[in-house]
């Protein structure tokens, strides 16, 4: 396996993380259209009155900058030390496919325990992979 190779999943992530982003503005600026919200609603963040379909991508795109830091580490370190193995870049694979998995249940049915368990796998996978790269790099 090419170590360069994890650069996919990289990418995949960061594609959806851009898709993402390209949500908020859209969604903000038809609710300002539709007269739902004022640009002073989110003068310091998103205020009470923002409805729940303008906040939804916003939220979902901070999800996106949060625990996926560690996976883009991750990624980095792997390709630094050359440790990218089958095993880990299917647990790439795995993680971006549970992330966008999350994001559209997050951006579209939106339901609480669906979302919740895609987002608790998605961590236990990147858990196991970081567990697989310390055993690789320290027990080689």
């Amino acid at each position: 396996m090419s170590d360069i190779s994890i650069f996919a999943p990289m990418a995949a992530l960061i594609a959806l993380t851009f898709l993402v982003l390209t949500l908020i503005p859209i969604k903000r600026f038809r609710a300002g259209f539709a007269g739902e919200i004022t640009g002073e609603d989110f003068r310091f963040g998103e205020s009470a009155r923002v409805p729940g379909q303008v906040t939804i991508p916003n939220r979902n795109y901070m999800n996106l900058l949060e625990l996926p830091m560690l996976f883009y580490v991750l990624c980095l370190s792997l390709y630094v030390t050359h440790s990218v193995t089958g095993l880990e870049y299917g647990l790439a694979w795995i993680y971006v496919a549970l992330r966008a998995a999350h994001s559209a249940v997050h951006l579209t049915l939106n339901h609480i325990f669906t979302r919740l368990t895609i987002f608790a796998i998605s961590n236990v996978v990147l858990g196991v992979a970081w567990t697989v790269f310390f055993l690789y790099v320290f027990w080689r």
